[in-house]
Order: C-alpha cells, then sequence, then structure tokens
C-alpha cells in the first residue's frame, strides 16, 4: 500500500495547474512577435525548453536537463531582442533559471545575480538596433525583464525550502513507522520469551531433580523421577505448541489491549486514529479480530503513507480504514491471507479492498450466539 509520497503529489499538482499556462503563454508570444516561419521556429524552440524544464522540475530532475535548456533559452533571448524585437521572450531564461538556480548545491546567489545581469544586459543590447524612445527601450527590454526574473527566482527560493521541509517530514514519518514496526517485533520477542524464558528454566529444574532421583537408586525415587521426566514431556510440547501459535498470530489476544496498543503505535507515527465502538464485542469473536486488527497495524505501519485510520467494532466484526492506498492492483499481504484461512474456518469472512486512495480491512466473526438464534 505503498503511497505516492507528498513532495511527487504537489509537484504534479504544480505540473497539472502551470504548464498549461505555460505553453498558452509561450504560444501567445511566438504568434504576436514572430513575422516570419523561422522566426517562429526559434522562438518555438525557447518555449518548447522552457516546457521541458518545467516538466522535468515537476518530476525532481530538473538538473539533467539543466545545461541544455539553460543554453538555448539564453540564445533565444538575444535572438528575440536584436532580431524579432520581442520583449517577452525573456520569460524562458526567467524561467528555466527559476528552475535550476535553487536546486544547485553550492553559488545558488552567485548564479541568481549572473543570471539577472545577463538578461539585464541581453535586454540593453536593444539599444543597438533601436535608437528611438530610449527610456522605453530600457524599461521594456532592461526593467521589466530585470524585475520579472528577479521576482521569480527569489519565489522560487521559499518554494525550494518548501518542499526540503516536506522531504524532511516524509522521512521522519517513515522513521517513525518503522520504529513502530521494530516495537511491534519486540513486543513479539517479549512474548517469546514470556512463553520459553518460564518453560527452559522449569525443564532445567526437573532435570536436576529427575538426575538426582535416578542416582539414589530408590525405588520410589524412581518412579518420582519419571514422572518428573512426563512432566517435562508435556511441559515442552505445551511450549512447542505455544510457540507455533505465536508465530502464526494465533495466541490468544486481548482484544481491548490490541485495540491500545494499535492506537498507540499509529499515534507514534503520526496517524490521527478514530475508533467506533458501536457495540461490546462478543468473546468468541475478540481473539480473532485482534489477530485482524494486529495484522493490519502492522501492514499500514510498514506498507502505507496513512494520515487517517478509523476503526469500527460492532458485536462481531472489525472494520479498519486507512488512506495512502495507491492506484494500483491490490497487492498480496500474506499475514492476512493466512488469516483468512482462520476467519473462514471460523464462519466468517475477511474483506480486502482498495478503492480511491482507500484501504478497506473487515472482518466478520459469526459468534455461537449468533448461530443460536
Amino acid at each position: 500500500m505503498d503511497a505516492e509520497p507528498a513532495r511527487g503529489q504537489l509537484r504534479k499538482l504544480n505540473l497539472t495547474m502551470f504548464l498549461p499556462l505555460l505553453a498558452v503563454a509561450g504560444t501567445i508570444s511566438v504568434a504576436a512577435y514572430a513575422r516570419s516561419w523561422w522566426e517562429a521556429v526559434v522562438l518555438g524552440v525557447g518555449v518548447v525548453a522552457t516546457l521541458v524544464c518545467f516538466t522535468r522540475w515537476a518530476a525532481g530532475e530538473v538538473l539533467r536537463v539543466a545545461l541544455p535548456c539553460l543554453v538555448i533559452t539564453a540564445v533565444v533571448w538575444p535572438f528575440a531582442v536584436l532580431v524579432v524585437g520581442s520583449s517577452t521572450a525573456f520569460f524562458g531564461i526567467s524561467c528555466v533559471g527559476s528552475y535550476v538556480v535553487p536546486q544547485l548545491p553550492r553559488h545558488r546567489i552567485a548564479a541568481a545575480a549572473a543570471l539577472t545581469a545577463y538578461v539585464a544586459v541581453m535586454g540593453a543590447a536593444r539599444l543597438l538596433v533601436s535608437h528611438e524612445d530610449i527610456p522605453g527601450v530600457l524599461f521594456q527590454f532592461v526593467l521589466v525583464p530585470t524585475g520579472v526574473t528577479v521576482a521569480v527566482i527569489g519565489l522560487m527560493f521559499p518554494n525550494k525550502g518548501f518542499y526540503d521541509i516536506v522531504e524532511e517530514l516524509e522521512e521522519a514519518r517513515e522513521r517513525d513507522a518503522e520504529l513502530a514496526v521494530i516495537r511491534e517485533r519486540v513486543r513479539f520477542a517479549s512474548d517469546l520469551h514470556d512463553i520459553q524464558g518460564h518453560t527452559l528454566h522449569v525443564v532445567k529444574l526437573k532435570a536436576a531433580l529427575a538426575q538426582k532421583l535416578v542416582d539414589s537408586n530408590n525405588g520410589n525415587d524412581i518412579e518420582r523421577a519419571k514422572q518428573e521426566l512426563r512432566e517435562i514431556h508435556t511441559l515442552v510440547s505445551d511450549t512447542i505448541t505455544q510457540t507455533k501459535e505465536l508465530a502464526y498470530a494465533q495466541r490468544r489476544l486481548n482484544l481491548s489491549a490490541e485495540l491500545e496498543n494499535a492506537r498507540n503505535l499509529f499515534e507514534a507515527a503520526g496517524i490521527h486514529v478514530r475508533v467506533n465502538r458501536e457495540a461490546d464485542v462478543d468473546q468468541d469473536a475478540g481473539e480473532l479480530l485482534g489477530q485482524v486488527l494486529r495484522e493490519t497495524t502492522t501492514n499500514i505501519l510498514r506498507h502505507a503513507q496513512a494520515t487517517r485510520v478509523r476503526i469500527t467494532l460492532t458485536a462481531s466484526s472489525i472494520t479498519i480504514v486507512n488512506d495512502g492506498a495507491q492506484q494500483t492492483p491490490l497487492p498480496e499481504l500474506r499475514g492476512l491471507a493466512a488469516l483468512e484461512q482462520r476467519v473462514t474456518a471460523n464462519g466468517g469472512e475477511l474483506t480486502v479492498e482498495q478503492h480511491n486512495g482507500q484501504f478497506l480491512t473487515a472482518a466478520a466473526i459469526r459468534s455461537e450466539a449468533q448461530e443460536n438464534r
């Protein structure tokens, strides 16, 4: 149930909102100033380079196309100034620069200053071919392009900081989820220790006692030693059974304790939890429902990017719904598959569904009271 990271979702939102605007603005600029097909081609190449750079920025891979896009738009701007007379073609170099400069590993301020100076100098080159209305030329080709470039690049720096914060929050959340899984493993190890530690200690004492009784060569002691050995055999057999039950999540569970544990794990991972208890759970169904809750909790923490979980309990059923499910085929969850066999064997039904970004796990158990009605 891996969900797409929030950073990718935000970038896709930007792509959906701003790519059409850039495309329309570029098309209008080309149509307004190009006087021949070859001028339209040159200006159009600058627009395409801008759109490619924006698309790669939205995918988080802008540095892969930074150099060619910067070179193309840097050439188109003086061409537009000196040949076409377009004062709007600067938007290509300004946009590409605003996507690239904040992503640089170092010297970002120097790069921003150099880019701004380039836009201003190339705009001032218009004075080489137009000597009329010098103030108007400076305003149209220097002041406006330079000001817009500074503003756009300046806005992209905090934008970069925002994405960095989102990424850090995602990493922190992943670490919390991993920690929650580790806690679950520690709890499992603790249960295993409780089962086997006590048994091994008792077996050790009884084996030592049996050895002592056998060495005494007393008839009564021999019989008692046999009894001790029989108890050791029974104790070991019970321990093996309990260990298997623990390994396959079949050990008797307390649903209320599992519910509290799930709440604590989710809250530790930064996931909002809401629990609705519509009725007291039947004792017959409580153990299996607790196992479903435990397995689902582990799956959410390991595989989802959930922010909300809703748990609903009735007398004989449990429903867990979480967000953060990706739009892909339903994943294989072996733990729930094993539980489904047990639920079905007890006359119940386990349902697993994924729809519209939500993952639902529901189990309904037929209790003895329902069967007697």
